[in-house]
């Protein structure tokens, strides 16, 4: 079974090559003046440090996504998709730029941010013209990708793989180009079958499929038999969907089955003028309406901030970052404010800063008693205050780890009040007691501060037990050795954590008080909810086992910030599910570190518009509630859900071991539940071998769940094996809240979260309440 079709798209041009023009004529940007320049090429220098700085001739490829970058120093060039980059930083905004590019002009200087933990590009161009031109014409290249339907994505994604296996670039496929095309996308097929659907293109006879013979064959590869079969049930012998017939499939879609919707699906899809005037929708516009974000599993009314963001903030889950400014790992890596700018364009609302006492009088952040690079605490504060608000406009909580004395103390407040001016909270919000933390909504654009708080004296009032304390009580021997070799001392030469604080810092602490936990009941008593606690893996897990209804309870009027143990030198991360399911608002994970933990916290705050904040389950918000004996469970109102998954197809899907060109991945679905322990639970399908192209599997898995508001459903693809583990080739998570009924399509992501584009699953979605 090979895959959806295309309308080809007649384009020619001078010394391009055709088949690349086709898809890039999708793009609707070649005969712009900034992209023709990229296409011509230019030499630009990337620049990591003071005294590495290298040529790179860089060009875009004729597809118009796809950049090619060549030096003298590598035997192989290297390419990258305009897809994959996250932002464009013009000037000296980066920190590789603050440093090392001062002695060029800003307008020469542009930094390429990608998606994912991909390095980002510092560049410098020859002149402030070409800088200029190679800034604008990313931007409207990303504009126009981030346009792009899903189908024109496959047909990108199918032309780029034609224009590498036409190896001698005569526009025209031979038999054995057309072989190395199929591996190339992942499908292994006999010869016989192979040859068949060539003959049967080369309508010519001259055995080489030409220019409208390769379209053909796109066609034929394209093709979706099981988006066919669906149209065909709803639409009858007619072959075309009436206004009727449309609404009978949304109400398997479980969608709003009005004359209105169906004939606004018929305006939005429907590719044929004809039949969009007279209301019906043919089978190319049902399938670009599946490929579409209407089609997808994600509910994209929750792309949006759907949630009521006035309650208290103690009544959200908030996406929360450790060790912030890390890159790697925790003891020889580099720190930098590229970690936090990443940090905050995922949508991330407390970061962390370890302080220390730096030279020259300015305050430092690294990792301390260990050997990871130092960065300066002013300029993180500047980049915070550039990108905090750039993805969400709710508040972003600084959690400070303060280990200066006195006097640096006194200038990270100047730092903060200088650079954040009015985002810094200095008082409480007009002046209103403490009794009740603020809600999002009225910290709409500011940034808090967490931290300790004097007492008049010169002390904190109540010592917060510090991560380092507690991390160390939670090593074995062999672990506090190693990070002791590994310690220079710090810059004050103090080995405790500072306990003197700066009356001009502390007053900066308002609504986020750092204190050592004694017990929830001295919390209850004392009920004051500007007040935080943080807690270690460790010690979360063991509260959560002996008290787990008092930390839903605690949580309910004060934040806890969660934080993974000193021992996790790798930067590892800890199961974020079993914090949250305990109410837990701050769940610090390193974002630095790809892996199951962070495609949760993506999928959990991939909702509410990626605001950062998800407004808690009612029943995790009402204290009252939670010591009542008749109260209900959670999940109260709702039944026992079940959820079944059918998997249907795949598409696309990416080759695990790209350097062997004849590995064709041998894939297979898993499907998690993460959740309360009840609800957590994995099916997998089997395995398809050599095709991952457009494998299908027909199976069906059911799940049973409790506790819908608080689970998570995450799809993984992985390349089955026999011999070791399976390999990782794509998922996506998503809260079950999110999920949408009926025949959707999943997109794909990678082990970094980036985009696997155009990679799908095809599934069809019921859920039932028993």
């Amino acid at each position: 079974m090979i895959g959806t079709r295309s309308r080809g798209t007649e384009l020619s041009a001078p010394d391009h090559n055709k088949l690349a023009l086709k898809a890039f004529r999708k793009v609707a940007l070649y005969e712009d003046e900034d992209v023709k320049f990229m296409m011509a090429g230019s030499n630009l220098q990337k620049i990591k440090s003071r005294l590495w700085k290298k040529e790179r001739q860089m060009k875009l490829q004729e597809d118009g996504l796809t950049v090619w970058c060549e030096s003298k120093s590598r035997k192989k060039p290297s390419t990258f998709s305009v897809m994959d980059i996250r932002d464009i930083q013009e000037g000296h905004r980066s920190e590789v730029m603050k440093k090392h590019g001062s002695g060029f002009s800003e307008k020469r200087c542009f930094t390429i941010v990608f998606a994912g933990n991909r390095t980002d590009l510092d560049l410098v161009a020859e002149s402030e013209e070409e800088g200029r031109r190679w800034v604008q014409g990313f931007k409207k290249l990303r504009k126009k990708a981030e346009s792009m339907s899903q189908r024109e994505k496959i047909h990108h994604w199918i032309h780029e793989y034609l224009r590498k296996a036409d190896k001698n670039k005569d526009n025209k496929m031979s038999f054995k180009e057309i072989k190395n095309l199929l591996k190339m996308i992942n499908i292994e097929t006999e010869d016989e079958y192979a040859y068949q659907l060539f003959k049967q293109c080369d309508k010519s006879n001259t055995n080489k499929l030409e220019e409208h013979e390769i379209e053909e064959f796109c066609k034929f590869l394209m093709q979706r038999p099981e988006l066919e079969e669906i149209f065909n049930y709803y639409s009858g012998e007619d072959q075309i969907l009436t206004v009727t017939e449309i609404k009978n499939f949304l109400k398997e879609q479980k969608e709003i089955t009005t004359d209105e919707n169906a004939i606004a699906i018929i305006h939005k899809y429907e590719l044929n003028e004809t039949a969009k005037q007279n209301q019906l929708l043919t089978q190319d516009g049902f399938m670009m309406y599946l490929l579409s974000p209407d089609g997808d599993v994600f509910n994209s009314d929750h792309d949006k901030v759907y949630q009521d963001m006035t309650q208290p903030l103690s009544h959200y889950f908030i996406s929360s970052s450790h060790n912030t400014y890390l890159m790697e790992d925790q003891l020889g890596g580099p720190s930098s404010t590229e970690a936090y700018i990443r940090a905050l364009l995922r949508g991330c609302r407390c970061v962390e800063l370890d302080c220390w006492e730096g030279p020259n009088g300015e305050p430092i952040i690294y990792h301390g008693y260990t050997l990871t690079s130092k960065i300066l605490f002013k300029d993180v504060i500047r980049t915070i205050r550039d990108y905090a608000f750039t993805v969400s406009p709710y508040p972003v909580i600084l959690s400070l780890e303060n280990h200066c004395g006195v006097e640096q103390q006194t200038v990270m407040a100047r730092h903060l009040k200088d650079i954040l001016g009015e985002m810094l909270v200095t008082a409480p919000l007009d002046g209103k007691s403490l009794s009740e933390l603020p809600s999002p909504e009225k910290l709409k654009g500011k940034i808090l501060i967490k931290g300790k708080r004097f007492n008049g004296s010169g002390l904190s009032v109540d010592q917060e037990e510090t991560p380092e304390d507690e991390d160390d009580e939670n090593m074995n021997n062999g672990e506090k050795n190693k990070k002791s070799l590994l310690s220079p001392e710090p810059a004050n030469n103090k080995q405790e954590p500072v306990k003197e604080l700066s009356k001009e810092l502390s007053e900066l602490v308002v609504y986020c008080k750092a204190v050592r936990f004694h017990s929830f009941q001295y919390a209850q008593d004392k009920a004051c909810p500007c007040e935080l606690s943080s807690f270690s893996e460790n010690k979360a897990k063991k509260l959560i086992c002996e008290s787990g209804a008092s930390f839903v309870c605690y949580n309910t009027l004060q934040l806890s910030r969660i934080y993974p143990t000193g021992s996790r030198f790798d930067s590892s991360n800890y199961n974020p599910q079993e914090m949250w399911n305990a109410g837990c608002q701050l769940v610090a994970l390193n974002f630095q570190k790809p892996g199951t933990e962070m495609d949760l916290n993506k999928g959990k705050f991939r909702q509410n518009g990626r605001s950062g904040y998800i407004l808690k389950p009612s029943f995790m918000r009402n204290s009252s509630n939670l010591f009542d004996p008749a109260r209900p469970k959670p999940g109260a109102g709702l039944k026992e859900t079940q959820l079944i998954i059918e998997i249907i197809t795949a598409q696309q899907l990416p080759k695990v071991n790209k350097d062997k060109k004849n590995s064709i991945v041998d894939p297979l679905v898993r499907v998690e539940v993460h959740g309360v322990p009840d609800d957590n639970s994995m099916q997998k399908t089997s395995h398809i071998e050599n095709n991952g192209f457009n494998p299908v599997w027909n199976e069906v898995l059911r799940f049973t769940i409790s506790v819908p508001e608080l689970a998570l459903i995450r799809f993984v693809v992985e390349d089955y094996d026999s011999t070791t583990s399976n390999d990782f080739i794509g998922q996506f998570t998503l809260p079950f809240t999110s999920v949408k009924e009926g025949y959707r399509h999943i997109h794909l992501l990678s082990k970094d979260s980036a985009p696997l584009s155009p990679a799908t699953l095809f599934v069809r979605i019921r859920i039932k309440r028993l």
